[in-house]
């Protein structure tokens, strides 16, 4: 059978690789999609972002119904979790955004194949179906992208069995709400998911290796956070290297040592393994096609995400830097404007990254802790949420805006906020960054009252020593 020819063929169908197809076709490009699952939308849509923002909602409902209602003068007495009726509303949301995804495709005249794609020879893709039987199929393109993201990261000393230790794939699916839920660290993932359960009543403990909540975050919010969620009911250990596991007759022991060499002992119904990511890369032929991987085994591209192969590029979790579906997203852009001749660009150093605990916390560009190290000089202006209105009428008070700015320039920096819908409010400052705008820009600008955005404000008031709503420093 001939090779279908397509002018590019995108291999994954996550956010890096949905949105490359899009705009590609867009842009007047003939593409075609292989994707290996049954469902579009990648690991972000059916088994990480959405599916986890669908329990954390749910969740976060369940508590401020229990505990918080009456504190606005509603009565709600009795209040019974159905845990199968949550997963089936996350279930049905991930639905809804997979099926938007195959709707996009079809209104696009994208191509759809489903198996597992590789690079058969130059400017050529082998699929291979699902089914012993099923016949490999062959597409030719001038252009190939490769996006097909990562897995979960496993331990040695305590590795997948799906049922006594699992990944956040399985921890976003549990039949019943496990006694003890035992995280191993606390990034975004394990502290996301360990707050679900915990609201929902298990007892959580998380052990992390580094000395502190989010490694490479602003060392204040993390320790405020991780303060903030030990009052939620969730038990942290930090600097706590991790050995290994033993089954027990009530689940699972892990065992590990502090930072002083102690050992330690957790039990626990279940282990989450929550280490991080790693690309996926298996079954694409890249050796076999001359595609170089980088030191970490990623696959190496250059500023135009060329690969070493002329006409196949890469994007997102299989190539360097944060593996965050947004960063994926704008790559995918990039990508296919830059196939068609057009000038994309990803502008990296203001990619903000999220987590959707509560509060939240959202960060953009540099931390306190990088700019000492490269010996930047800065100013610094903060303001608490429990100073702000809105705040105040949403029983929402915790947490703070920090502004990191150039003290010479006044060019913002740096901006760390922990607070409600702090992933909202994180975006005025990606955009002043992205235009690169001072703390004076942000300060200036008026804002609507009473909004949360006002935190922001005040914070780059601050920043010149003049916050408006903070008492007056000593003289």
């Amino acid at each position: 059978m001939a090779a279908q020819k397509f002018d590019i063929v995108v291999i994954g169908a996550g956010p890096g690789g949905y949105v490359a197809a899009i705009r590609a076709a867009q842009l007047g490009l003939s593409t075609a999609v292989v994707e290996k699952e049954e469902s579009f939308g990648g690991t972000c849509l059916n088994i990480g972002c959405i599916p986890s923002k669908a329990l954390l909602d749910s969740s976060e409902l369940y508590v401020k119904i229990g505990r918080e209602a009456k504190e606005h003068g509603i009565s709600a007495e009795g209040v019974k979790l159905d845990l199968q009726a949550m997963m089936r509303r996350k279930e049905k949301v991930v639905g809804q955004m997979a099926s938007g995804v195959a709707t996009l495709f079809k209104g696009n005249r994208i191509a759809t194949y489903r198996g597992v794609g590789r690079l058969a020879a130059p400017g050529r893709v082998a699929v291979r179906p699902a089914g012993e039987a099923a016949q490999e199929v062959e597409l030719e393109a001038r252009a190939i992208i490769i996006a097909s993201g990562s897995v979960p990261v496993e331990l040695p000393s305590v590795p997948f069995d799906g049922k006594n230790v699992v990944s956040s794939t399985e921890a976003l699916s549990f039949d019943k709400i496990p006694e003890r839920l035992l995280v191993i660290g606390a990034g975004a993932i394990g502290l996301e998911l360990g707050s679900v359960w915990a609201r929902l009543g298990a007892k959580v403990q998380v052990v992390e290796l580094m000395p502190q909540i989010l490694p490479g975050w602003d060392a204040r919010l993390a320790r405020t956070l991780a303060r903030l969620l030990e009052k939620q009911g969730m038990s942290i250990s930090l600097a706590t290297k991790v050995k290994g596991f033993e089954k027990s007759r009530k689940g699972v022991v892990l065992a590990g040592t502090d930072a002083a060499g102690k050992e330690l002992s957790f039990e626990g119904s279940k282990i989450l393994v929550a280490v991080g990511r790693k690309h996926y890369t298996e079954g694409l032929g890249l050796s076999e096609a001359g595609v170089k991987l980088d030191e970490r085994g990623r696959i190496a591209v250059d500023e135009r995400f060329q690969t070493s192969v002329p006409g196949v590029y890469a994007i997102g979790d299989v190539i360097a830097g944060p593996m965050l579906a947004h960063k994926a997203e704008d790559e995918g852009v990039a990508v296919a404007e830059l196939i068609a001749g057009k000038a994309g660009h990803v502008s990296y150093a203001t990619i903000p990254g999220v987590v959707y605990t509560w509060p939240e916390a959202a960060a953009v560009g540099k931390s306190e802790e990088q700019l000492a190290a490269e010996g930047i000089a800065y100013r610094s202006g903060e303001f608490y949420f429990r100073a702000n209105g809105r705040a105040l009428a949403a029983e929402s008070t915790d947490g703070f805006v920090k502004i990191l700015a150039d003290a010479k320039s006044d060019r913002v920096l740096g901006v760390h906020i922990l607070g409600p819908w702090a992933s909202d409010l994180i975006a005025e400052a990606v955009t002043v960054m992205e235009f690169g705008g001072s703390a004076e820009d942000i300060a200036r600008t008026v804002h609507a009252h009473p909004t949360l955005s006002e935190v922001v404000r005040e914070a780059a008031l601050a920043v010149d020593k003049r916050a408006i709503h903070a008492p007056p420093l000593s003289r």
